[in-house]
């Protein structure tokens, strides 16, 4: 079968996709885009997790037919869609205002960054708040992480620690012991209040 799908902003079309393929092998191995990592392959780890229109999900659980006609953002578009965020003042999952129908009229902007990896763009404030935190260190649950962080502060600008926690229950990390993580999106949220109260003065 032949999927239409938007990744990233941008329209995705995959040929010969047979029925049981998952999101994830299209988007690894159809795509181009291997931030989305394949472990358990059993929806456990958290490590393949993308947005589907607006929500986290494991796309190792999703069947590529599935994605038909929606949107589905990786931790490739994860800057852009966050800049895009911020000059709309909305977010894509409908809980801050912006409804799933706006979110899809949001257009990657081409740069002259690697369109595939998004290699050499501005990262998005998540992204570097694990960076200046330490949060990486594998790097393989780092994208699942960002992908849900993101969600969070997104639908919540200043989560609790329970907030945090349970927000990022369903990704795992061998490393870290996840306390650097935990400091990573508590950065990112005060470094998001502190951008709106400079905008409010």
């Amino acid at each position: 079968m032949r999927v239409n799908f938007t990744v990233n902003g941008r329209r995705q079309e995959a040929d010969d996709v047979w029925e049981g393929e998952s999101l994830l092998y299209v988007l690894r191995e159809r795509m181009g885009l291997p931030g989305s990592k394949n472990a358990c392959e059993q929806g456990e780890c958290g490590s393949c997790t993308v947005r589907l229109d607006g929500v986290p999900v494991c796309s190792c659980l999703v069947a590529a037919g599935q994605a038909e006609g929606r949107d589905v953002v990786t931790v490739e578009g994860l800057a852009d869609f966050a800049k895009q965020r911020a000059e709309h003042g909305g977010c894509a999952s409908g809980a801050c205002g912006t409804s799933v129908d706006a979110a899809k009229q949001w257009q990657a902007k081409p740069t002259s960054a690697d369109s595939q990896t998004g290699g050499n763009v501005e990262l998005s404030p998540i992204q570097q708040a694990f960076i200046d935190a330490g949060a990486v260190q594998c790097g393989f649950c780092t994208p699942g992480l960002l992908v849900a962080a993101d969600e969070l502060l997104e639908r919540n600008a200043s989560p609790s620690d329970a907030d945090i926690r349970e927000a990022l229950s369903g990704n795992l990390c061998r490393c870290t012991g996840y306390e650097k993580i935990l400091d990573a999106v508590r950065l990112a949220a005060a470094r998001g209040e502190d951008l709106t109260a400079g905008q409010g003065a």
